[in-house]
């Protein structure tokens, strides 16, 4: 019987990446909430209008 080993190189994100990005990920998605939300764009602002009321989010 012959047994195979596959060798994967493992790529390691430091606590300061994973921060990083989180950060970037929170700005990002209030940008989308807020900026959006004003938006003079019915459907964009409509979409932003019901997500903020979805997550229990006051808008008025």
């Amino acid at each position: 019987m012959t047994i195979k080993t596959l060798n994967v190189a493992k790529t390691d994100a430091t606590t300061n990446e994973v921060l990083k990005a989180r950060i970037l990920a929170v700005i990002f998605g209030t940008a989308i909430l807020f900026v959006v939300g004003f938006s003079h764009s019915t459907i964009m602002h409509n979409a932003a209008h019901d997500t903020r009321h979805a997550l229990a989010f006051p808008c008025h």
